[in-house]
């Protein structure tokens, strides 16, 4: 199992979808919230999601064709 560091934007018409709920029914995936800040226009989230290599990408080309943006992060902010 691999686990990557991630922030992740999300746009305002996702606001209000269950997207990490689809993405851990989906592709079986563990996420670790680590902070998020979301209002009614701007969400983000930084987290540790964690998979088999191959469910990862799958999850991560899902999220991106969402219009979510991904940024891997080396260092992570508590």
């Amino acid at each position: 199992m691999t686990t990557q560091r991630l922030e992740l934007t999300f746009p305002e018409k996702l606001i209000k979808k269950p997207v990490l709920y689809e993405l851990v029914r989906e592709y079986d995936v563990i996420p670790n919230i680590r902070r998020a800040n979301v209002d009614e226009h701007f969400g983000w989230i930084i987290l540790e999601l964690s998979g088999e290599d191959e469910v990862l990408e799958q999850a991560l080309e899902y999220l991106s064709a969402m219009g979510i943006e991904i940024e891997h992060l080396d260092s992570f902010v508590e």
